[in-house]
């Protein structure tokens, strides 16, 4: 399916007025330009619900027939025949039936694959369009509420899509139908009460519809933050824990719950009251129409088998008309569903590519940052006319107190913001006139969080190329220093991570980063804090793969430990979001300024560390006396 921005983005909503357009909206799914096999599915379910209608139009002659032919007032001497007429007009009454049911199961089945195409492409242009939303977005986004809107719009949409498409018209054909055979058959008097009736009918089921949107929507607000509440507590699993918080994440999601609760009993209320109301105005209908059928029998300018017709008649408007207002109800209802969903759809997306934008074209890669100023907030600035460059096969290590600007650096070379001034470029193309995916397909990134998918080791690290070969991802994971752990594990590359990679540490969930980074074989190379969150030990047995890793590639390393960036081409040295010194590691330290007193501190913290792990590995003091460690 096609992800450009042409995509057709239809805007939805449950209010009263709009269910037209909003029909009109859905037509070209309803309709796909594209599969010709489609259309005729639906031209086919569409004949066959006409012909079902034929047959429901004749059965209430073919109950005529039965009944005169059997009350003794039957013309042309049909009584002489005996049972012969009344039995083939039961096997009509019967065989017309059984068409009549055949045909609209006919019907469902055609139209299946229309609903479930209509389903299908809107449910991937939302999974498309989310992803193209920009980290802002889903910087804010709960995902348990998320998925939900996709959940309940995905269902909204078939039940448009299928009561629009085979419902509404079709019925709308019976009435006049039926409208023609009242007044051919029984005069306009009778036609008149018929139509005052359906018109009371289908003005107090809109009425009542639309006033009962209000309450689906608290109900679906409710949903959607009770899942959101429950999605959010089950990742933080382990921090519910630490706290021995279940009953207060228990009250939380009751409380929503209740919500729901109240809305869900609001909702089934006041459709009691809707199908009350229905049935009074049917059947006040029915009981005039069947006192003017009483009355012409026991006048004689009806028989016995018109009173039946007339009943007959009005039981099956009874169900197109009962079906209209079960249609109208769930179009309305499918529409508050899709509602949400649709203004996901609506979403800009805030970094978008140029219409002539071209792919990057990597020469050297030489990036160059040229007064670059970025801001979140307008009041609040990040950056402030930053200006370096990263040679080509060099690094260049960024670091500074936190929330200096680091990582921002990081989110304006992948493009997920655009820079408020300046430029970036990458050998001399500005990053706002090159696609997004030519760009991220020539950076690779080892974050300091991890994140891994909730499958296997080999399906993590292909990640990074997919369609590698298993020798490939081998080569990578060897590269990486997790070759050996990974063939150690009982399933070895089919091992499972677990959510998030939880199952893993937090210095083999690096290794396997690495290892997808490597795959991925990118021009340019972000390390985003990558050994931070680790022990000592393991940040020096990462960092020995990191130095891998980027030889002779362009290097970003953003970093809180000093000691992963001594031997970085340039040092930057960020304070409050501007570039507060610069040099390599040796002339910084002589320059006695910020970097000087960071690395002091850290270099402290680490003797620190490593004193109390000597004493702990030598509970006895030997080394401290000279002595050898006990064993």
């Amino acid at each position: 399916m096609s992800t450009d921005s042409n995509e057709p983005k239809p805007s939805v909503s449950a209010d009263e007025g709009s269910l037209f357009t909003t029909v009109r909206n859905l037509w070209p799914y309803m309709w796909p330009a594209d599969r010709a096999d489609l259309r005729m599915r639906v031209m086919l379910a569409i004949g066959a619900l006409l012909l079902s209608k034929v047959a429901t139009t004749l059965i209430p002659f073919v109950y005529k027939g039965i009944i005169d032919s059997l009350d003794g007032t039957a013309p042309n001497g049909q009584l002489i025949l005996g049972l012969a007429v009344p039995i083939v007009l039961v096997i009509a009454y019967a065989l017309g039936n059984v068409i009549d049911a055949g045909f609209q199961q006919l019907r469902d089945v055609l139209f299946a694959s229309v609903g479930q195409h209509a389903v299908r492409k809107l449910a991937l242009q939302t999974f498309h369009h989310l992803h193209r939303l920009s980290l802002r977005f889903h910087l804010a986004r709960r995902t348990g509420g998320l998925s939900r809107v996709i959940e309940r719009g995905t269902k909204g949409i078939e039940t448009v899509v299928r009561f629009a498409m085979l419902n509404i018209v079709p019925t709308i054909v019976e009435f006049i139908i039926t409208a023609v055979i009242f007044v051919w058959m029984f005069g306009f008097s009778y036609l008149g009460v018929l139509v005052v009736m359906i018109w009371g009918y289908l003005y107090f089921t809109i009425k009542a519809s639309n006033w009962r949107i209000a309450i689906r929507r608290d109900m679906n607000n409710s949903d959607t933050d009770a899942n959101g509440k429950a999605i959010d507590s089950l990742l933080n699993y382990e921090t519910v824990k630490y706290f021995a918080n279940e009953k207060m994440e228990a009250e939380r999601y009751d409380l929503s719950m209740a919500g729901y609760e109240r809305s869900a009993i609001r909702i089934w209320t006041s459709l009691g009251f809707l199908n009350l109301g229905q049935a009074i105005i049917f059947y006040a209908g029915f009981l005039i129409i069947s006192i003017m059928a009483v009355v012409g029998v026991m006048n004689r300018t009806l028989t016995l088998g018109d009173f039946v017709l007339l009943n007959t008649f009005l039981m099956q408007i009874y169900r197109p008309l009962n079906f209209i207002g079960f249609v109208y109800r769930e179009l309305r209802q499918g529409l508050t569903d899709i509602e949400e969903m649709f203004k996901l759809l609506d979403q800009k997306a805030e970094v978008q590519d140029k219409p002539d934008a071209k792919s990057l074209d990597i020469t050297g890669p030489v990036i160059r940052f040229d007064n670059v100023t970025f801001h979140y907030d307008a009041d609040r600035p990040i950056l402030k006319g930053v200006s370096f460059e990263v040679p080509a096969g060099k690094t260049v290590a960024i670091v500074g107190p936190t929330g200096a600007g680091k990582s921002t650096i990081s989110r304006l070379l992948y493009r997920f913001y655009d820079v408020s001034g300046g430029s970036i470029t990458i050998d001399g193309q500005d990053l706002r006139d090159v696609t997004q995916e030519s760009l991220r397909s020539s950076i690779g990134m080892v974050p300091q969080d991890t994140v891994l998918f909730n499958d296997t080791i080999g399906y993590n690290i292909e990640y990074g190329r997919p369609g590698a070969s298993h020798e490939e991802v081998r080569a990578a994971a060897a590269m990486a220093q997790v070759g050996p752990f990974i063939e150690s594990l009982p399933h070895g590359y089919e091992t499972p991570v677990g959510e998030r990679g939880l199952k893993l540490s937090g210095g083999e969930k690096q290794r396997v980063a690495i290892a997808r980074t490597i795959l991925k074989a990118p021009s340019i190379l972000i390390l985003d804090e990558a050994t931070s969150a680790l022990d000592t030990k393991t940040e020096r047995d990462i960092q020995s793969a990191l130095d891998v890793v980027s030889k002779n590639r362009t290097t970003v390393v953003i970093a809180h430990r000093l000691s992963t960036v001594v031997n970085a081409d340039e040092i930057l040295v960020l304070r409050e979001g501007v570039v507060a010194e610069r040099g390599n590691h040796v002339a910084l330290l002589q320059q006695a300024g910020l970097y000087a007193q960071m690395w002091d501190r850290q270099r402290e913290a680490t003797e620190a560390e490593e004193q109390l792990l000597r004493t702990a590995n030598d509970p006895d003091g030997f080394v401290k006396r000279g002595l050898p460690a006990a064993e």
